[in-house]
């Protein structure tokens, strides 16, 4: 039998037997009596129905006799204070655990409403005391935005033991306690005392946790803090930008400002949404090969699309589908669904759909199996060919000319070297290499720092990443015509992160914030065409650095800190 030792109760201040939580917690009135509880009680209902039953009487007298009610004695007066007096005591008592009951409702296996057990073979005072002092005095005071009363230390306490042994799972906290930040405080100090690591440099206040309850992030126990620096003005389009970057890399934000520089003085850029549209793939399987064709006959016929679009567009009124493309594995078939999403990225769009279509297909091919959703013949978060080829999110391609007295004076370079080096290193260097979609010197960079800021997916960077640079001289060699060819970018102004705060804030900053009221999907593709702008001030500047021989002594400059950080390390 597995018997652990109940932790003892601590006395009463006045002494004798030990009380419960919820009697220290939520005390009656009789604990301040020094009389003996039964005879207490006995003493206070025989009062209660003596003179409930005097009054009675003499109410009863005074109505026969025609006598006012409000007419009293002084036995009347003392009859109805000790009415009073014992009424008070009755329902401290018997009635504010009643009444708390239904303020304060426990859950049958709440582990705060029982004795907690103790860690087994260790004291957890002489594991980490360095993190309980540092943590625990400032743990559960109080939240981020509302002002809810402090929580008993010892609650706090209880449900922290309680976790670190095992008896109640981290992830029920937001639920049980309807607290996100009360609960992100104990998830981190009971983390701190299983792992007996310090959680110190990683803050915890100034965080709206409820904001990213059931769409962003599960389990919090703080948050990464990673500076946001801007590049511009950028000229794209006619218009004046401002580019929010989040990045921890010295030099990037610089580096891409000043190619930002070069595309103002020499008039602006241009970009061009050539494609919108997300994917999805699900795979399906049968028993034969010939009746995976038919099925991908049927998909593709232009007479069926129609009919699949109808049932297709009932998973959101921004959802257009724009056309079907199947391949055959032996008796398996990947089925590529495009649509269009509006402001959104789109992905959980296209699922709905894609399911609604599957559904639909089912009555005319019984025997199909669904295997999966998603059969990477879309593809998501992975380097493939098909996204190169045929594009996924919106397809964009940005250029700009580059006249030959910026690149000498801001770029520090010339054209030629410009151009001999993009065919070398951008060109034949990454045919070298097998590349995929990398024919470019760093696109991904700018990609992702642009992402964090305005709260994308930063693992669809991967395919997003997706370019080829161009350059080439022009007007006699005089001027360097440079573009970027990027077919899948995937970004939404809706949705996901880009409802938090911060992020909402960058891409305010853009002046593409939350989804266009005017033309649907206009703020999502205006933000696909920043991003490739982008990119196309980030690889001016960074080729310019390279043919220039610059790219070593701006990251000392630049990327290099000269602080002793050593003595931080723990």
């Amino acid at each position: 039998m597995d018997v652990r030792r109940r932790p003892p109760l601590p006395p009463r201040a006045g002494g004798g037997e030990p009380v419960k939580n919820h009697q220290r917690n939520h005390p009656k009135a009789s604990d301040a009596l020094p009389l003996p509880l039964y005879l207490t009680n006995g003493l206070f209902f025989t009062l209660f129905f003596t003179v409930a039953y005097f009054l009675l009487h003499r109410w009863r007298e005074k109505i026969r006799t025609s006598t006012p009610l409000h007419v009293v004695t002084l036995s009347e007066i003392i009859a109805l204070l000790s009415l009073f007096a014992s009424v008070i005591y009755l329902l401290g008592f018997f009635g504010i655990d009643f009444v708390q009951s239904f303020v304060h409702p426990r859950a049958p296996h709440d582990p705060w409403n029982d004795v907690v057990r103790p860690l087994p073979r260790r004291r957890q005072s002489d594991v980490v005391p360095q993190i309980v002092s540092r943590s625990h005095d400032h743990l559960l005071r109080g939240t981020n935005s509302s002002s809810v009363p402090a929580v008993p230390e010892q609650e706090d306490e209880e449900i922290i033991n309680s976790i670190v042994s095992g008896a109640t799972p981290s992830y029920t906290l937001e639920s049980n306690l309807g607290d996100c930040r009360r609960a992100a405080a104990i998830r981190r100090e009971a983390l701190q005392r299983t792992t007996c690591r310090s959680l110190e440099g990683l803050p915890l206040e100034g965080f709206d946790y409820d904001s990213i309850l059931g769409q962003c992030c599960e389990m919090p126990i703080g948050y990464v803090q990673i500076p946001v620096g801007v590049a511009g003005p950028l000229l794209l389009n006619g218009e004046e930008l401002t580019v929010p970057m989040a990045t921890t890399e010295g030099c990037l934000v610089a580096s891409t400002n000043r190619g930002c520089k070069a595309i103002y003085a020499s008039g602006g850029a241009h970009g061009v949404i050539l494609k919108d549209g997300m994917t999805r793939a699900p795979v399906v399987r049968f028993s034969s090969a010939v009746r995976a064709a038919e099925l991908k006959f049927f998909l593709e016929d232009p007479e069926n699309f129609d009919s699949l679009a109808i049932v297709f567009n009932r998973s959101s009124r921004f959802a257009k589908l724009q056309g079907i493309k199947c391949t055959v594995a032996g008796k398996n078939l990947y089925v590529r669904f495009t649509c269009s999403t509006g402001d959104a990225m789109g992905m959980n769009m296209v699922s709905k759909g894609v399911q609604n279509v599957l559904d639909f297909l089912q009555n005319d091919f019984p025997d199909m199996d669904v295997i999966g959703i998603s059969g990477n013949f879309c593809s998501d978060k992975k380097p493939a060919a098909v996204n190169w080829i045929e594009g996924r999110g919106k397809s964009v391609v940005c250029e700009a000319v580059i006249k030959e007295e910026v690149v000498r004076k801001v770029l520090k370079t010339n054209v030629a070297a410009l151009v001999e080096l993009n065919m070398l290193k951008n060109l034949t260097g990454s045919a070298m290499a097998g590349a995929l979609g990398g024919f470019n010197a760093h696109a991904s960079n700018i990609v992702a720092a642009v992402y964090i800021a305005t709260g994308q997916d930063p693992a669809q960077n991967v395919e997003s990443s997706h370019c080829i640079t161009m350059m080439e001289a022009i007007n006699d060699g005089k001027d360097l015509h440079v573009s970027v060819t990027m077919p899948s970018i995937e970004v939404g102004t809706v949705g996901g992160g880009t409802q938090l705060a911060s992020q909402a804030a960058c891409l305010n900053l853009l002046g593409v914030k939350g989804a266009s009221k005017e033309i649907p999907g206009a703020n999502s593709r205006k933000l696909a065409t920043i991003v490739a702008g982008s990119v196309l001030a980030g690889e001016l500047s960074l080729m310019s650095a390279l043919a220039a021989g610059q790219l070593v002594k701006s990251h000392m400059i630049y990327n290099r800190s000269s602080k002793d950080v050593s003595k931080l390390a723990c």
